[in-house]
């Protein structure tokens, strides 16, 4: 199969105030699976929006296979076969249609009002054939409403191969996935590779899936590129990190000591209604970070929202102070000091159609209120306060929170809880969708809730992450405690470990055992 060649040249793209592109010249061919990384604002969804007409008000020059080309709309980008798949791929789908007639969802736009009746045998079969090419098994009568994300995913991609498709972008596939699901897009992809003559522009912020998945790469950095290369053996995360940051992750983000007090917090032989947390215990001090480990379904999730009283305990004691807690719901978490930075930050943890102002009182709105009144100047104050010592990127204190990059979101959802004033925080997969640079200020922000002398959980399954941030680590497994670990004495082959569910003695491997 011959090779086609997408190319920029001299490409530059401004908004009122910002030069989001600065002469960009970025090069792909079929045949590959490239990496475009950079944080927040770094200019790389900017380019992909430019390469798929999404970005009309560019200037430079664009080529497909050595043509001159203008990108202006989205049908100038599908004609030649760019299609890009979004994050957010419930925005793309039509929930109440089914597999089949979204696959080929193009075809039935252009063709609703031209025909007095649909083919709806042809959308069948054409949609069967596409998805038996890329050996997608799915119900092709089954609404897109009953499907798990990364099945929503696999329709997407099935729809853009339908569509006849070169160059495939995908804008952080592996976000809402789980490492099964991770692994079944990463099949997928493969398998588009080695049969299709197209290239895959993946964009993502987990770097270990980049070295996985991809042979080359692409780092941009304030509207510009600053690196290419090949993906080798010798190629490391931290070698990508500090082409992002333009320095080392070590210099973002120093884990300063903290005095760590005595024992304030503690959960005992904690289980929940739905059999997913079992006979827990731990405990944490003050100024102290303990992470909670494991993969993927372990636990992690539900043990903080037991704690947080959003799922039903069946047995077992929290304790703040010496003091046994009643938690029933998540209220009286927040009454006795509790509070929960969920997983789901859009869903749970921030009102994404209310504003920062709001969303920064929300966790203490009483605290704010005239009688039945909320006094709007307290709340400005208040946020103004939240927005200048987190480094909120936002316009205002006005603008909605769905308009703020995740990095910014996630420290909206941090300082509702500051502004609450807590003893205890929980923090669950904090930095998910999260860039380098977001994500060391979300680490620093965490460093300085410990040295307030308060208590934090910290669960993720990024265990580099945990043995950057934390003091201590409790690895779970099917909703057990494995093991309890000292960060500075510990590994990741050893939180790995006890991760899978071994109960043997860790042993590293220059002493017999397994990593």
């Amino acid at each position: 199969m011959e090779k086609i060649r997408l190319e920029t040249k001299n490409v530059s793209m401004e908004f009122p105030g910002v030069k989001a592109l600065s002469n960009v010249n970025f090069s792909i061919e079929t045949g590959c699976i490239h990496a475009v990384l950079g944080a927040n604002g770094a200019g790389k969804s900017t380019l992909m929006k430019v390469l798929a007409g999404a970005n009309p008000g560019y200037t430079g020059e664009i080529f497909y296979d050595g043509k001159p080309i203008e990108l202006r709309k989205p049908v100038d980008a599908k004609k030649i076969g760019i299609q890009i798949v979004y994050q957010e791929v419930d925005t793309a789908l039509i929930p109440s249609l089914t597999v089949a007639e979204n696959v080929m969802f193009n075809y039935v736009v252009m063709n609703m009002g031209k025909k007095q009746f649909m083919n709806w045998g042809f959308i069948r079969n054409e949609a069967k054939k596409v998805l038996s090419r890329l050996n997608i098994e799915l119900d092709l009568g089954a609404l897109v409403s009953t499907l798990s994300l990364a099945q929503k995913q696999m329709v997407l991609i099935a729809r853009a191969i339908q569509s006849s498709c070169n160059f495939l972008i995908l804008d952080e596939p592996t976000a809402p996935l789980s490492d099964t699901e991770t692994e079944e897009l990463f099949k997928l992809c493969r398998h588009l590779i080695s049969t299709e003559n197209i290239a895959i522009i993946f964009i993502s912020h987990r770097i270990h899936e980049v070295l996985q998945i991809c042979s080359s790469y692409t780092v941009m950095r304030n509207g510009e590129i600053v690196d290419y290369s090949p993906i080798t053996a010798e190629t490391t995360t931290k070698e990508i990190v500090e082409k992002m940051l333009g320095r080392s992750f070590e210099e973002t983000f120093a884990k300063t000591p903290v005095p760590i007090g005595e024992k304030i917090f503690e959960v005992t032989n904690l289980s929940d209604t739905e059999g997913k947390v079992n006979d827990v215990s731990l405990y944490v001090r003050r100024g102290e970070i303990v992470g909670i480990a494991g993969l993927v379904g372990a636990g992690k999730t539900e043990l903080c929202k037991t704690i947080f009283g959003a799922m039903r305990k069946s047995g077992g004691t929290v304790k703040l102070n010496g003091q046994a807690l009643k938690i029933k719901n998540p209220s009286d978490a927040v009454k006795q000091g509790i509070g929960l930075v969920p997983e789901e930050r859009r869903k749970e943890g921030v009102l994404v159609s209310e504003n920062v102002d709001f969303n920064l009182s929300a966790a203490s709105l009483s605290q704010f209120c005239n009688m039945a009144f909320i006094n709007r100047s307290k709340t400005r104050t208040n946020a103004n306060k939240f927005v200048e010592s987190l480094s909120i990127k936002t316009p205002s204190v006005f603008q909605m929170v769905r308009n703020l990059s995740g990095g910014n979101q996630q420290k909206v959802a941090v300082g509702k809880w500051l502004a609450a004033d807590c003893d205890v925080y929980l923090f669950d997969e904090p930095t998910k969708g999260v860039d380098v640079g977001a994500k060391a200020e979300i680490f620093k922000l965490i460093n300085d809730i410990a040295k307030e002398q308060n208590c934090v959980i910290y669960a993720s399954c990024e265990n580099s992450e945990l043995l950057s941030i934390t003091d201590r680590i409790y690895v779970m497994f099917d909703g057990k405690i494995m093991a309890e670990l000292e960060t500075k004495k510990t590994s990741e082959d050893e939180i790995m470990h006890y991760a899978v569910g071994s109960t043997d003695p860790y042993k590293p491997n220059n002493e017999g055992g397994q990593k």
